[in-house]
């Protein structure tokens, strides 16, 4: 007799042993996250010796707006998938659906929103930064194909998450990889053999992103999916898409943050560096990615195995999940930190074009900005692991204080440190590993006093469970026993 797949999908999720139902659910999503830092860091070298070190600061300076479509898409995405997982948990399959019929229509709405304001905002944007005039042509036109692209990234990347929560990790891990592949072929046929410059790689990038997008779109009318796009619950419910905003929102908040980090970074890196050090930290940042993306992914198994098992009152289950995957992602990590010790040269030279004149300068600074804002980097996989621990178990404020702490911490300190270096440029990018050891030490604290709570709640959970036996069989539980 064939199995069931979605019955399959939920009975892992209950039982699966927790080491193994982690590497399960992650592993396609650390495969699609790794191949989406892959692109990003290609994307970036290919750039950076197609059209050199001011093509590359430009589409550098394009990152905070990037950054807000990818928090539109956490906000949708992450705030169904939580929805989804604790509905399936509790055999909830059509309210479901209607969380998935929500979050399509919030999609549409936050595209327009997010292209009408984008195109507007562009020029004063690029005025703030105080931005060169030839690395500012090159923003211009790169974020304005970006920005027109808007609706599909959305579509693409905040469904994809609902995907992943219905236990569907290989089709979710395939919807990452086609546009990511598609984007790396297409900007190499771009950059390199049309020699479009710029505009080449964001058209690459739009026409990936629209492959994606339909590629999830057909998933949930395929019939395919647990669940089903059903054109009835394609309509604004309140309560329901108020439940997705609120649950999404630590996410969102985390990356209007970063946004806003990122713009200070950048406004503080043309103080005291010039465009030489807006394409160092291209080149840094894209490392950075490299080493982040794949903790994202342990980070999307994590939440619906935490999630399902809370909605099913499965609390040392939730525990063991929470440790699991703070282990998987601090290694990731802990490889990324000895990476940027041992081998940084080879790293940025990557992004420097060979006949370029002040390549030395450039691999230099580079080599030196990234052991400075690696210094503390261990101990990122432990701050995202547990600050999405408390959105999966539906506490979004504590999930939201904590994934907004790093940014908290690094605004005011890329403001202030420089005033305390004789090089100021050192001063930003200290900021980084004084940020990241403050967030932990915030971090632990909380997660110390919520795994004491988490353990009563067990205990409690196991004697009810005890209690209900007994009383099926006419028992009784001595006073001395409680």
């Amino acid at each position: 007799m064939q199995k069931n797949p979605a019955l399959e999908r939920t009975r892992r999720l209950a039982e699966s042993p927790i080491p193994q139902l982690l590497l399960r659910l992650s592993l396609p999503a650390v495969v699609g996250m790794m191949t989406a830092a892959v692109y990003n860091f290609v994307d970036g070298a290919f750039v950076g010796q197609a059209v050199g070190s001011d093509g590359l600061a430009g589409v550098t300076i394009a990152l905070p707006y990037m950054l807000i479509l990818m928090a539109a898409g956490m906000l949708i995405g992450f705030g169904a998938a939580a929805q989804v997982s604790i509905k399936l948990g509790e055999k909830q399959t059509e309210e479901a659906e209607r969380v998935l019929g929500n979050a399509a229509l919030l999609s549409v709405i936050v595209s327009v929103i997010l292209t009408v304001s984008g195109l507007l905002a562009l020029n004063p944007v690029l005025k703030l930064f105080n931005v060169s005039d030839a690395v500012g042509q090159y923003a211009r036109i790169y974020l304005g194909i970006i920005i027109l692209a808007t609706g599909l990234q959305l579509t693409g990347y905040g469904l994809n998450s609902v995907i992943r929560a219905e236990g569907n990790t290989r089709t979710a891990m395939w919807t990452l990889l086609i546009g990511v592949l598609l984007n790396i072929f297409l900007a190499w046929l771009f950059l390199f053999i049309f020699h479009w410059g710029i505009a080449g790689a964001g058209i690459a990038t739009a026409i990936s992103q629209g492959v994606s997008a339909v590629w999830v779109v057909r998933y949930f009318l395929g019939g395919r999916s647990t669940l089903r796009l059903r054109w009835r619950f394609i309509r604004f419910d309140w309560e329901i898409s108020r439940k997705i905003l609120l649950i999404g929102s630590p996410m969102f908040a985390l990356q209007v943050a970063s946004a806003m980090m990122y713009g200070v970074m950048i406004h503080q890196l043309n103080r005291f560096g010039g465009d030489q050090a807006v394409a160092v930290w291209g080149s840094v940042y894209r490392f950075m990615m490299l080493v982040a993306m794949p903790v994202f992914g342990i980070n999307q198994g994590t939440q619906p195995a935490i999630g399902f098992n809370f909605g099913a009152k499965r609390f040392d289950r939730v525990k063991k999940a929470l440790l699991t995957g703070i282990l998987y992602a601090s290694t990731i990590t802990t490889v990324g930190f000895a990476i940027a010790y041992l081998i940084p040269a080879q790293v940025i030279s990557l992004f420097v074009a060979k006949g370029a004149l002040d390549r030395s300068e450039l691999i230099d600074l580079g080599v030196h900005a990234t052991r400075l804002c690696f210094l503390l980097s261990p101990l990122i996989g432990f701050q995202v692991i547990s600050a999405t621990y408390f959105q999966a178990t539906r506490k979004p404020r504590q999930a939201l204080f904590l994934m907004l702490s790093r940014q908290a911490f690094l605004i005011p300190l890329l403001w202030i440190l420089p005033q305390y270096f004789a090089n100021g440029l050192d001063g930003v990018w200290m900021a980084w590993p004084f940020a990241d050891g403050a967030a932990s030490i915030l971090t632990g604290i909380c997660l110390y006093f919520e795994l004491q709570h988490l353990d009563s709640r067990h205990q409690e959970s196991t004697f009810a469970s005890a209690e209900a036996s007994l009383a099926a069989e006419n028992l009784t539980i001595p006073e001395d026993a409680v």
